[in-house]
C-alpha cells in the first residue's frame, strides 16, 4: 500500500506531466518583488519551481510555489507566475521588466523594497509613485485585475544593531511605517485594491509567543525564528507564514482547513503543530483591520476562484 505522502507526490507529478497544474481556465496571478518573494536564505527559494512560471527563467519557486501548493490542496485552479529581482525596488521592474509584466493578470501582488527607500529608510514617496504606475499598467491590460500591495515583515537587522533606522523601537514600529506607506499608496491610486498584511502576521506570532522577536539574543526554547541567518530575510517558517497570508487574502480560503498535514510544511520540515499555529495566526491577521486601521481590500473583497 502507498502512503498518503507518496500518493500525493504521484498525483502532483501526473498533474505536471499532463499540464493540469496550469489549467486553461485558471485564474492568473503574478508576483512582482525581490528576494522576499523568491525566498532567499531558505529552502523555499527552489521549492517546486515546476509548479510556477518564473518569467526570468531563473528556476525559482519561492513564495509563489507555496501559494500554488496550497491551491492544489484546496482544489483551486491558479496559474502562478513570478517576476523577481534580488535587492530591487518596484522602480526597477518599471524600468527594466515591462515585457515580463505584460499580460491580462487577474491578480497581481506587488512587493517593494523592504525599507521602502534604500537611502532614506521609511520614506514612502517613491513607493506611492511606483505602485500607482504599476497599478495603472495592470488595470489598462485588465480593468478587472486586483492589484495588491504586500506589507512585508520588519527586519531584525534594522531594529537591534547600533546605528540602524529603527534602533531602540519595538518591532511593530517598523511594521507600522511599512503599513502606513501602503495605506497612503491606496489613498493615492484607485488602481490599487488592497494590502496583504504579512508583517502583521509576523508580529502577531511574536505577540502570541509563537515566534521570538529578537534573534540577536538567541531563540527561546519552543519559539520559532521567522528570520533566517542574516536576520533580514525569512526562514522557511517565515516564508511559509507569508505565503499563507497571501493565499488567504487572495482566495478567501479558511487557512485552518489546510491542517497539520499540509504538504508544503511537511516538505520544509515544519511540524504539524507549527503549521497549524501559523495557519491560525495568518487567519487572525487577515481578520484584523491592521495597524493603520485602513480597509484591507476594496472592490468586492477576496477574489473567488473558479473550480
Amino acid at each position: 500500500m502507498f502512503s498518503s505522502k507518496i500518493l500525493f507526490r504521484l498525483l502532483l507529478w501526473s498533474m505536471i506531466a499532463f499540464g493540469a497544474v496550469q489549467p486553461a481556465g485558471a485564474e492568473r496571478i503574478l508576483f512582482v518583488g525581490n528576494s522576499f518573494t523568491y525566498g532567499a536564505g531558505s529552502a523555499v527559494r527552489y521549492f517546486h519551481p515546476e509548479l510556477v512560471r518564473d518569467l526570468n527563467r531563473e528556476g525559482q519557486g519561492g513564495v509563489p510555489a507555496l501559494f500554488k501548493m496550497f491551491a492544489i490542496q484546496a482544489g483551486l485552479d491558479w496559474d502562478v507566475s513570478l517576476e523577481t529581482a534580488g535587492g530591487k525596488d518596484l522602480a526597477f521592474h518599471l524600468a527594466n521588466r515591462r515585457q515580463e509584466l505584460a499580460g491580462a493578470w487577474d491578480v497581481v501582488v506587488l512587493q517593494d523594497y523592504s525599507t521602502l527607500e534604500r537611502q532614506r529608510p521609511g520614506d514612502a514617496s517613491a513607493h506611492i509613485r511606483d505602485t500607482a504606475r504599476l497599478g495603472a499598467i495592470f488595470k489598462a491590460a485588465n480593468p478587472s485585475a486586483r492589484v495588491l500591495l504586500e506589507t512585508t515583515w520588519p527586519r531584525a537587522d534594522m531594529i537591534y544593531p547600533p546605528n540602524t533606522p529603527w534602533r531602540g523601537k519595538p518591532v511593530r514600529a517598523m511594521l507600522d511605517d511599512l503599513a502606513r506607506a501602503n495605506a497612503l499608496a491606496l489613498l493615492n491610486s484607485r488602481d490599487l485594491n488592497g494590502t496583504v498584511p504579512v508583517g502583521e502576521a509576523w508580529v502577531r506570532a511574536m505577540d502570541q509567543g509563537v515566534a521570538d522577536p529578537n534573534p540577536y539574543d538567541g531563540t527561546a526554547f519552543g519559539k520559532l525564528d521567522l528570520w533566517t541567518w542574516d536576520h533580514y530575510h525569512a526562514s522557511s517558517a517565515g516564508y511559509y507564514l507569508a505565503a499563507l497570508v497571501i493565499f488567504g487574502r487572495v482566495t478567501g480560503y479558511d487557512l485552518r482547513r489546510l491542517g497539520p498535514k499540509e504538504r508544503a510544511a511537511d516538505e520544509l520540515g515544519l511540524s504539524g503543530l507549527t503549521a497549524t499555529a501559523l495557519q491560525r495566526i495568518a487567519n487572525e491577521a487577515l481578520a484584523s483591520p491592521g495597524p493603520t486601521g485602513a480597509p484591507p481590500m476594496r472592490g468586492g473583497g477576496p477574489l473567488r476562484t473558479r473550480r
